[in-house]
């Protein structure tokens, strides 16, 4: 009993100020990391990184820190850290491998919180679907449908195409085309036009609203109408204008053709007929 006392104080001794030591490494490397992490997230937020990837970036770092310190703990105590750390390099890469898609997500919902091609509230289409943002998240971003529909995106399908912002700018264009007949005067057309154009507030004065023949077609004269709306007011004014329009050619007596056909029977048809 005496001696396995003895070879246990020994042992304790041997190991005591190893011990004490990856203690102290554990204890002060958690307390540095946390301190660290606090830092480098005041350090982004100062710079306006979103909020979503200073948390993202702040646990990664922490925990690669806290990895390093483990390491060192381990090696204080005397274990081979060369085989253990190559063993989480192994770990690591077959993790990376095994979300290799969610690691591409991720980047991509880097590239577009740092980068903004938007933001909350704009309406985009991108990832083919259109929408509103709702959110950008680290992995995905969430969009609104005009009929309210909650669509989820991976944030790579957003970045691998093109992004169209129609929130981007404060103003927006719209693009009307009315047909009237061959028959019709094309300057009253033009004039009706222009009338009621001036009769919507909404539209911009500058740049000027334009009004112009675009196109000689099969079956009618087509006339572009392209006014300048405040980007808000562009769903408004183009439903409302397409009303305005109708009636104002109604009640001056010019007409929307329709597609026709001539037919013509020749021969033993025609005499049957």
């Amino acid at each position: 009993m005496e001696a396995m006392w003895t070879r246990l104080m020994e042992t304790a001794v041997g190991w005591g100020p190893n011990l004490i030591g990856a203690l102290v490494i554990l204890v002060l490397g958690w307390w540095g990391a946390r301190l660290l992490r606090g830092l480098l997230g005041r350090s982004m937020a100062r710079a306006g990184v979103d909020q979503t990837l200073v948390r993202f970036v702040g646990s990664l770092f922490y925990t690669a820190v806290m990895v390093l310190v483990v390491i060192a703990a381990l090696g204080r105590l005397g274990v081979n850290t060369t085989s253990f750390a190559a063993i989480v390099a192994a770990a690591g890469l077959a993790v990376g491998l095994a979300f290799q898609d969610s690691l591409s997500n991720f980047a991509a919902g880097v590239l577009l919180i740092v980068f903004r091609p938007f933001k909350a509230g704009d309406y985009v289409e991108a990832g083919g679907v259109a929408g509103s943002i709702e959110q950008v998240e680290v992995f995905t971003t969430v969009l609104k449908t005009p009929d309210n529909r909650r669509v989820i995106v991976p944030n790579s399908q957003i970045t691998g195409g093109s992004i169209t912002n129609f929130s981007a700018n404060d103003t927006r264009r719209v693009d009307l085309v009315f047909g009237i007949a061959y028959d019709d005067d094309m300057r009253m057309a033009k004039q009706v036009l222009e009338r009621v154009l001036a009769g919507d507030n909404r539209i911009l004065k500058e740049p000027a609203p334009a009004v112009a023949v675009a196109e000689l077609a099969d079956s009618s004269v087509n006339l572009v109408c392209r006014p300048w709306v405040r980007s808000a007011d562009y769903w408004g004014v183009r439903c409302d204008l397409t009303e305005s329009v109708k009636r104002a050619f109604d009640a001056e007596g010019l007409s929307f053709p329709f597609p026709q056909s001539d037919v013509h029977l020749h021969g033993q048809d025609a005499s049957a007929a």
